[in-house]
């Protein structure tokens, strides 16, 4: 996740993603690569929210390298106040994340931000992508 330059990996897979109404939010940040992660992803709202999860399909998104400032911005973003969890929609987790092109036995491990909510199966996104 923290790089030897002090950046941070990010893996973003809805609004933030290139062409995503909050792309704006990641200007700034380094684009890595297009990638996936092994989870399920939902629409909770004009918004997604992933959980991760082994062999439950494969949710689409793009990784980022940000500053530690751009990092906690994103935070924010994301409802999660500094070491505080209780009633935020999501929280920060590491994601081993399959960047385009690599190999299954290869990842980068990121940050992602998983939904802390509730889920209901009928809005499953079977496609894992946000976007399309």
């Amino acid at each position: 996740m923290k790089s030897d330059t002090g950046s941070e990996l990010v893996f973003v897979y809805g609004t933030l993603r290139r062409g995503g109404s909050n792309a704006f939010r990641m200007d700034g940040a380094e684009f890595v690569g297009k990638g996936r992660v092994e989870g399920k992803l939902y629409a909770i709202s004009w918004y997604p929210g992933m959980v991760l999860g082994r062999e439950s399909g494969w949710v689409t998104g793009e990784v980022y390298r940000v500053s530690p400032e751009q990092l906690r911005a994103l935070d924010e973003f994301e409802g999660i106040s500094a070491n505080e969890m209780e009633g935020a929609e999501y929280r920060r987790v590491g994601a081993d994340v399959i960047l385009d092109g690599m190999p299954c036995d290869e990842t980068l491990h990121c940050h992602a931000f998983e939904w802390n909510g509730p889920v209901a199966e009928e809005r499953r996104i079977a496609s894992g992508d946000w976007l399309e």
